[in-house]
């Protein structure tokens, strides 16, 4: 029995309308007219016709359709064309299909030209849903609070319990995603975040958003929701894109939401450098398996494969990948100059890109790719995050730094880095005791004990004396730990690079975007 079912909305009805403008739909000359009408379409446009048909066709004989005194009582049907009585589907299908060809021909053409209508409103809608999304998503009002979920069924101690203890849960996510208007996005984020106590650090671009936020797990469950059923993102964003740790709302100390140029500043213009132009994305599993072959080869420094870690210096210090080069950088924003300074490392090499949460990676492999002097750049979907999800005793040993208070997240029980002071293993960071000074330090229970709590000697000294007034901003930048470091390194050889001194505090810029 012929089907009215619509036609599948994943193939492309403007090529079937434009093939069917050319046609003459009154010639009658046509010798078999389903035949020549089938022939003008191509493979693709061949699913429009064959709905068209069967749709023309069922209509056709559902005319000839007649009432029978029995058909309130039993589901009987009886049909009537050319005179005849027809009393079975079989008979009045083969009676349409060999006498009334010329009418389900003209039928089919109709309902082709009726779909070229809905196609060319659809269009129009689309052009300016376009133009702005949000004018034809969001109520009239913009006001954010229509954008709010409906907590009224829950407990309000419910969307606070948790949230400041192991019950908790941390979100990390990004979303590369051209955003007209990022102001309204702020606004929005800001109320919902406060709507579901959640504390974090969000930043907003034109070119889509970078979040880390934590709360209860009802509060982050929630916020979850709303982004992927928000107009802008629910086509963009999957619940797996959202990674999760132990945590809540006292991993950060306030809540901080922003609009900036960049998601994640890495000092170059997206207009330059865009997000669309990215490495190629390896899973977990592959990327683990790309691993596993780079680290099986004989000689590694003369492998044509490069196991690039684009984090901070810090970060790498107290976890990374077996065998990888990690840059002695303190920013991202320093890593476009790295390249640029290092460029013939990285001629003719397969590069293995890998970050956090891989937003790092979005932009710095397609900055690497558009240097023109690598063979193949690959990066890590979904990040270190994702990786350890699935292989937590792989090939990445140690902690993995996050920024927030938590400083660290650990999936195995590796330690890579050492104390700064005794060299002892130790990989938990803390704050170097003078207040003025944002250096991270590896300092081991012994040493603390010793009174060795500061980043360096320089440090050390200033916080034996007591520091007041508009003197504490000067003390900042005469540590010595950042002045002995070099801006941007020259690397010599391939080989994983292991920073010595104290590590300065997280910056502006990472997976978890801290907002100054």
């Amino acid at each position: 029995m012929p089907s009215s079912t619509s036609p599948d909305q994943g193939d492309d009805l403007e090529t079937c309308i434009l093939r069917f403008s050319d046609l003459d739909l009154k010639d009658m000359s046509l010798i078999n007219p389903s035949s020549s009408l089938k022939v003008e379409l191509d493979g693709s446009t061949k699913k429009k016709y064959s709905f068209a048909k069967k749709k023309a066709f069922a209509l056709f004989v559902k005319t000839k359709e007649v009432p029978t005194k029995r058909s309130f009582e039993c589901k009987e049907k009886l049909w009537k064309c050319c005179q005849q009585l027809f009393t079975d589907q079989t008979s009045i299908h083969r009676h349409v299909a060999t006498q009334h060809a010329d009418e389900i021909y003209h039928q089919t053409a109709s309902i082709l030209k009726q779909l070229a209508v809905t196609l060319s409103t659809s269009k129009s809608l689309s052009s300016a849903d376009e133009k702005n999304p949000l004018k034809e998503c969001l109520p009239h009002s913009h006001d954010v609070s229509a954008w709010l979920p409906d907590i009224s069924c829950f407990n309000p101690d419910e969307l606070i319990s948790g949230q400041d203890s192991e019950e908790g849960e941390v979100l990390l996510y990004y979303c590369y995603r051209d955003l007209e208007d990022p102001q309204w996005i702020c606004a929005w984020q800001t109320a919902l975040c406060q709507h579901l106590h959640l504390t974090g650090k969000i930043r907003i671009a034109a070119e889509g958003i970078n979040g880390t936020v934590g709360g209860s797990k009802l509060a982050t469950r929630l916020y979850v929701e709303v982004m992927l059923s928000f107009p802008l993102f629910k086509d963009y964003l999957c619940k797996d894109d959202f990674k999760t740790s132990k945590g809540g709302a006292h991993c950060f100390p306030e809540l901080r939401v922003g609009v900036f140029e960049e998601i994640v500043p890495m000092g170059i213009s997206p207009k330059k450098i865009s997000y669309k132009k990215p490495g190629i994305h390896l899973s977990p599993g592959e990327f683990h398996k790309e691993v596993e072959k780079f680290l099986s080869q004989a000689n590694q420094e003369q492998s044509d494969t490069i196991l690039l870690d684009c984090r901070n210096f810090y970060e790498s210090k107290i976890g990374r990948f077996q065998g990888c080069l990690a840059p002695d950088i303190r920013k991202f924003s320093y890593f476009p100059s790295y390249v640029d300074k290092n460029l013939e490392l990285f001629r003719e090499k397969r590069v293995l890109m890998y970050c956090t949460g891989g937003i790092r990676c979005e932009r710095g492999s397609a900055y690497l790719k558009a240097k023109g002097v690598c063979k193949e750049v690959f990066q890590l979907k979904g990040g270190i995050h994702k990786y350890l999800e699935e292989f937590p005793d792989g090939f990445y040993k140690g902690k993995l730094f996050v920024f927030d208070e938590r400083y660290a997240l650990s999936y195995n029980s590796d330690v890579v880095s050492e104390c700064s002071y005794c060299g002892a293993r130790w990989d938990q960071y803390r704050l170097c005791s003078t207040p003025p000074c944002r250096q991270l330090v590896l300092t081991c229970p012994a040493c603390q004990g010793q009174g060795f709590t500061a980043c360096c000697v320089t440090c050390q000294d200033k916080g034996s004396r007591k520091v007041s007034g508009p003197m504490q901003d000067s003390f900042k930048e005469e540590c010595e730990c950042t002045a002995r470091r070099p801006r941007i390194p020259r690397e010599l050889l391939q080989h994983v690079r292991q920073p010595v001194s104290p590590e300065p505090g997280p910056d502006a810029d990472e997976d978890g975007p801290v907002l100054v």
